[in-house]
């Protein structure tokens, strides 16, 4: 955060100026017919669907002010929520933001808040539509974000079929590598310590999986095995991941997590917040995806080289 007794705080400038300040000369696209400056934005859906989905994040919790940038953190909040979006096959089309910060805060921090958020957005050719803004003890950041289907039925989590692939779409363990990294002070590994601040999710490989027959799919936001767990529990079936089909995730961690103490296969399969997507396919998967294991009759389950997971699953909102 800056430390600039130059830059007015949101509190000497007041809520309708930030605001002014915030939605000045931004290009909404064409799927936001009425942005900032009503009671309520107006988006359009194609084929008359819209999916939803909101998250929260809360200083201290979820991002530290310490390691992020403000622009960090906005990119980050986009990120996530433009994730849940693309596993349900659908593309994200607008956010919705509400923003709670102290008095005291320098409105240069909220301009690059705002600024990383509209460059997440603008990667995916979306556009951020409305918000609110409110003092709060701390920094508290609530995205809603809305896509469109494109005429597709959506990817739920119960689809899967026994004889089916498993399949990946993105990097695992990074974030959760870079979080151990940046908890632990140790330098150096700067890629991974930068994923954990800003998540890379695979924009566009949810359309793509939609459109080649994913019949289950969902976002690693807990981790690989919790979050499979959600699939196999919906779809009452069992997963079976490998560890070969994996390595390449677990021996671009071997040096960090040598750094720290962690057995690497603890990020692969249990670390968070990478915003890779998981899916199941009944023929092969497509282009950008890489198997990782196959659908199995049985105790709806994950496990591990056909056995049983003990290690660490995954992120809880009220664990520790």
């Amino acid at each position: 955060m800056r430390d600039d007794a130059s830059e007015p705080t949101l509190q000497q400038l007041g809520e309708f100026a930030v605001i002014d300040r915030l939605v000045r000369g931004r290009r909404q696209p064409a799927a936001v017919t009425v942005g900032p400056g009503d009671d309520a934005a107006v988006v359009q859906a194609r084929d008359g669907r819209i999916a939803v989905s909101t998250d929260m994040l809360v200083q201290d919790r979820h991002f530290r002010l310490d390691w992020s940038t403000p622009h960090d953190v906005g990119r980050k909040a986009i990120a996530q929520n433009a994730a849940d979006i693309e596993a349900m096959g659908a593309r994200p089309t607008a956010f919705v933001v509400a923003f709670g910060a102290p008095g005291d805060t320098p409105t240069a921090d909220v301009d690059a808040l705002v600024d990383g958020m509209w460059d997440e957005a603008q990667r995916i050719g979306a556009g951020i539509a409305g918000g609110d803004l409110v003092a709060c003890p701390q920094w508290v950041v609530s995205v809603t974000v809305l896509g469109d289907l494109d005429g597709r039925a959506p990817v739920l989590r119960s689809g899967a079929k026994a004889g089916s692939v498993i399949a990946v779409a993105g990097a695992l363990g990074r974030s959760a590598a870079g979080l151990s990294l940046l908890g632990k002070g140790v330098e150096g590994f700067d890629a991974l310590r930068r994923r954990h601040l800003v998540p890379q999710p695979p924009y566009g490989q949810g359309v793509a999986a939609a459109a080649g027959g994913a019949q289950a799919m969902i976002d690693i936001s807990d981790g690989l095995v919790a979050d499979l767990r959600h699939v196999a529990g919906s779809s009452g079936v069992a997963m079976d991941l490998s560890t070969a089909a994996l390595a390449a995730d677990h021996d671009a961690l071997t040096a960090a997590g040598a750094a720290v103490g962690v057995d690497p296969w603890s990020w692969v399969l249990g670390g968070g917040e990478d915003h890779a997507l998981v899916a199941c396919f009944a023929g092969p998967a497509p282009a950008g995806w890489r198997i990782i294991g196959r659908v199995l009759d049985g105790k709806a389950d994950v496990l591990i080289d056909g056995q049983e997971w003990t290690g660490y699953a995954g992120w809880q909102s009220y664990d520790g």
